[in-house]
């Protein structure tokens, strides 16, 4: 059972929640700020030296991982996934789905675009449409995201993009086309 601090940091009271199920987030920055961001925080070698630093240091790791969860959070009800998908989703975090989607809406959503878990808020995927078209990048919610890994849960995204292990998060087109991850042969098909 999520604790009560888990629950509050993702922007909703406990008692409204749905037995710990996140709530969608309308990010408290405008897209284009967050987007302009974000070259700020783009890879390079010091921040490469800083997340190689962290890694091998346990407690400022955890001081540094707490700050981004306090950051994030707040601003965009973050769920400390550990492999952000914001700079693809307009700056909307699909984390805050109460189903957890990070490919698009579910057929749930309301004609008046609302969530069908929580019918007083908008549709995150909603809101990253708008985000995202604002600011002319819609077509980047077209980017398949591959599933996440559970073993991600709770480290910092930042470390993990500095040292590139985003890398392939996204592909274009339906993935098809693409070798998968995880690849077994079939000895029932021959080539």
């Amino acid at each position: 059972m999520p604790t009560r601090h888990h629950l509050d940091r993702v922007g909703a009271a406990p008692e409204r929640r749905h037995a710990g199920w996140p709530t969608p987030v309308t990010p408290s920055l405008s897209a284009r700020t967050l987007y302009k961001l974000h070259h700020l925080l783009e890879p390079n070698p010091v921040y490469r030296r800083l997340a190689a630093w962290l890694e091998r240091s346990p407690a400022a790791n955890r001081m540094f991982t707490a700050a981004e969860e306090r950051v994030k959070g707040a601003t965009f009800g973050c769920r400390m996934c550990g492999q952000c998908a914001l700079p693809a989703t307009g700056y909307a975090c699909p984390m805050t789905c109460p189903k957890q989607l990070r490919n698009g809406p579910c057929g749930g959503v309301s004609p008046t675009g609302m969530c069908e878990v929580e019918p007083d808020v908008r549709c995150v995927w909603l809101v990253a449409f708008e985000r995202a078209e604002t600011e002319g990048r819609a077509e980047d919610l077209s980017l398949l995201q591959r599933p996440i890994d559970h073993r991600q849960w709770g480290q910092s995204s930042w470390v993990n993009y500095w040292q590139g292990r985003d890398e392939g998060m996204w592909v274009s087109g339906d993935g098809r086309r693409q070798l998968p991850i995880i690849q077994r042969d079939d000895p029932g098909v021959s080539s």
